[in-house]
């Protein structure tokens, strides 16, 4: 009983210290001027943005097919205003997913005794979860690891956790 007394303010903070970063944006979500995006992508100068010339911006060709009002595969100033603002919020959409299961996979080790939520440290980035911090044994290491696995949303595991000799 004492040690869930004990737990449950290192819980409470650590839930805390997880979802504070949800409601602060990312450094670098100033967006670029339309008008100077559009002229870097646009590397020809034919006063259009094509698929070759998107691929050049991670993801924006999706934003470039659901902003291509006129199917004609490239856009122009008035669409690219369109997939830039399908663009941004695909981004924020990222940062937010990601947050939400570095606190999902934090939860699942805290309610989990096999492993010391405390020595593990998770951070996700693009639904990639990666596992650092220092364990007892091999076996909480592999534990660590199924929970990460086991959140909806985690696309893969990357492991780096050392165990203690």
């Amino acid at each position: 009983m004492k040690t869930r007394q004990m737990l449950k303010p290192i819980v409470i903070a650590a839930a805390m210290a997880i979802t504070a970063p949800l409601y602060a944006a990312p450094d670098d979500s100033v967006p670029e001027q339309p008008d100077k995006a559009f002229e870097k992508l646009d590397t020809d100068r034919d006063g259009f943005i094509s698929r070759d010339e998107a691929a050049k911006r991670y993801r924006f060709v999706r934003a470039l097919s659901e902003a291509d009002d006129n199917r004609d595969g490239k856009l122009d100033r008035e669409e690219f205003v369109k997939a830039q603002s399908i663009y941004d919020r695909m981004r924020a959409g990222t940062f937010v997913s990601d947050r939400v299961i570095t606190a999902k996979v934090k939860a699942a080790l805290v309610k989990n005794r096999d492993v010391s939520a405390l020595a593990v440290k998770v951070d996700t980035h693009d639904g990639i979860v990666l596992l650092s911090g220092f364990v007892n044994n091999e076996q909480q290491a592999l534990r660590a690891h199924e929970i990460a696995a086991s959140i909806a949303g985690v696309k893969s595991v990357k492991s780096n956790l050392v165990v203690k000799s």
